[in-house]
C-alpha cells in the first residue's frame, strides 16, 4: 500500500504564500498533491518544499485511509493527473475534502475538469494550467481559471500567491477562454503536425531531399508524436473547441489552394509585429 508522504521545508510553514484566506482561515501552508509521482506533480511538490509548504504526496493506489490522512489538514488539494483520470480521482477524494479546502487541478484543458470539480466539491474550486513542462523555461507561467462562485473567486488570490511562492508567474482567465486558446495553440499544432507528416509518409524517395528547415520541423514534432501522441490526442478530444480550430485552419488552407499566398503571408507576419 502506498501511504501519503508528508514533507516540509526548512520552517515547516509557508511564510510567503499570501494573505490569510477568508475561506480557509489560513494561508496555503499545506498542499495535498494527487499524482505526485508524475512529472508535473513531482515538480510542484519539489517547488512546495523549497517554499516551505508542507506537502502530502498521493498516487495510485489510493486507499481511503491514505486519502483521508493526506487531506485532513490540506489548505489546497492539487490534482495533477491526465484529463481522462479526473472523474475517477474526484470520486476517490471528494468524500474526504473539507469545505474549507481549495480544490485545484493542472489539466491542460479546463472546461470539462472544472465542471467535474464544481460538481464534486462545495468548497472553492480553481483551475490552473502550467504553460510549461517538467523542466520550466526562463519565464514559467500558469493560467489561473477560478470557478464562478463567490468562494472560488475569493480563493483565487490565495492560489495565485501560492503560485508566486513557487517561482511561477500567472495570469487570470476563464475555462472557456483558456480552452479556445489551447485548441489553437496546443491542439491545432498537434493536429496539423500529424496531418502534414502523415501526408508525406511512405515515400522513401523524399528522404534524399530533406532541407534544414524540414529537419527542424521533424525534430520539433518528434517527441510530440513518438512519445506524447496519446496525451495530445486525449487533450484534443477533451477540448470542446478543438473541431472549431480545425475548421478555422481548413479555411486558410482553402485560401492557399486558391493561390492567394500573399494574403496569408501578410496575415502571418502579425506574429512579428512591433509591440511598442
Amino acid at each position: 500500500m502506498t501511504h501519503p508522504t508528508e514533507t516540509t521545508g526548512a520552517t515547516g510553514r509557508n511564510e510567503t504564500a499570501g494573505t490569510r484566506s477568508p475561506i480557509a482561515g489560513v494561508a496555503i501552508a499545506s498542499v495535498a498533491i494527487i499524482g505526485a509521482r508524475g512529472q508535473m506533480g513531482s515538480l510542484f511538490a519539489a517547488r512546495c518544499e523549497a517554499a516551505s509548504v508542507r506537502v502530502h504526496r498521493l498516487d495510485r493506489p489510493m486507499a481511503d485511509a491514505d486519502v483521508r490522512a493526506a487531506l485532513a489538514d490540506a489548505d489546497l488539494c492539487f490534482v495533477s493527473v491526465p484529463a481522462a483520470a479526473v472523474d475517477e480521482v474526484l470520486g476517490r477524494i471528494a468524500p474526504h475534502l473539507a469545505a474549507r479546502t481549495i480544490l485545484a487541478d493542472n489539466v491542460s484543458v479546463k472546461v470539462q475538469p472544472m465542471a467535474a470539480m464544481l460538481a464534486a466539491h462545495a468548497g472553492p474550486v480553481i483551475g490552473t494550467h502550467p504553460l510549461f513542462g517538467p523542466v520550466p523555461d526562463e519565464t514559467p507561467t500558469v493560467a489561473v481559471a477560478p470557478g464562478p462562485r463567490p468562494a472560488d473567486l475569493a480563493a483565487a488570490p490565495l492560489v495565485e500567491a501560492w503560485i508566486e511562492a513557487l517561482g511561477f508567474a500567472h495570469f487570470r482567465t476563464t475555462p472557456e477562454e483558456h480552452d479556445r486558446a489551447m485548441a489553437l495553440i496546443q491542439g491545432l499544432n498537434f493536429v496539423t503536425s500529424v496531418a502534414y507528416l502523415a501526408a508525406l509518409a511512405d515515400d522513401p524517395a523524399l528522404e534524399r531531399f530533406l532541407t534544414p528547415s524540414f529537419r527542424r520541423r521533424l525534430d520539433a514534432a518528434q517527441k510530440m508524436l513518438t512519445e506524447d501522441a496519446q496525451l495530445f490526442t486525449g487533450l484534443f478530444e477533451a477540448n470542446p473547441f478543438g473541431q472549431d480550430a480545425v475548421r478555422r485552419y481548413r479555411n486558410f488552407l482553402h485560401v492557399a489552394a486558391g493561390g492567394d499566398l500573399d494574403i496569408l503571408i501578410d496575415r502571418a507576419n502579425w506574429w512579428w509585429r512591433r509591440k511598442d
